[in-house]
């Protein structure tokens, strides 16, 4: 199966979330996650609707420790939206898609 999500690791966060052009989000999660996994196809058909307009990656943080150490990330799922760098917006927990949608179209 294809998925509109990219799959960062720690050298790639900057070229790919501060230095992109259009907004992004960052699922931070982790294999062990059960609340993450139950969120995965809302995020990837978020992914797949928003195309070209918001840019969806994911980032393992037990794979990933400098970049989740950096935003502080202690609890799983932890979705942070990023815009020109900045952290514009962070969703912690399992949320239902409506809400995902919402937060994407707030990024807008």
């Amino acid at each position: 199966m294809t998925t509109d999500i990219i799959d960062l690791r720690d050298p790639d966060f900057r070229r790919e979330v501060l230095e992109a052009e259009e907004p992004v989000l960052v699922d931070f999660t982790a294999q062990w996650c059960g609340p993450c996994r139950a969120m995965k196809p809302a995020l990837e058909s978020l992914a797949s609707e928003f195309k070209g307009r918001v840019k969806v990656t994911r980032l393992d943080v037990d794979d990933n420790l400098v970049t989740a150490q950096e935003y502080g990330i202690r609890s799983m799922p932890t979705l942070l939206f990023f815009k020109k760098g900045r952290v514009v917006g962070q969703i912690v927990g399992a949320v239902p898609r409506a809400k995902l949608a919402s937060a994407f179209q707030q990024v807008l």
